[in-house]
């Protein structure tokens, strides 16, 4: 397993196959710690079926955790 400190949002497919824990802090200075397995495994119908994820196996936001993540009862 892998920690990276990150400067924006990102599920990619070679986070989810490491198990990559993220540290990402937004512009209103909040800081978030997640694994992108941890992330995915609850959402794949989701990633799976968007074009960018489809396309590149990687989804990012760079201003903030999506709503839809934020909304999860864990992140790691």
């Amino acid at each position: 397993m892998e920690n990276k400190i990150v400067k924006r949002f990102v599920i990619s497919k070679n986070g989810i196959d490491n198990k990559i824990t993220c540290e990402f802090t937004n512009k209103k200075n909040e800081k978030f710690i997640y694994n992108q397995f941890t992330i995915y495994k609850q959402l794949k119908n989701k990633f799976d079926n968007m074009e960018c994820f489809q396309k590149y196996k990687t989804y990012t936001n760079t201003n903030n955790l999506p709503k839809f993540v934020r909304e999860l009862s864990s992140l790691v």
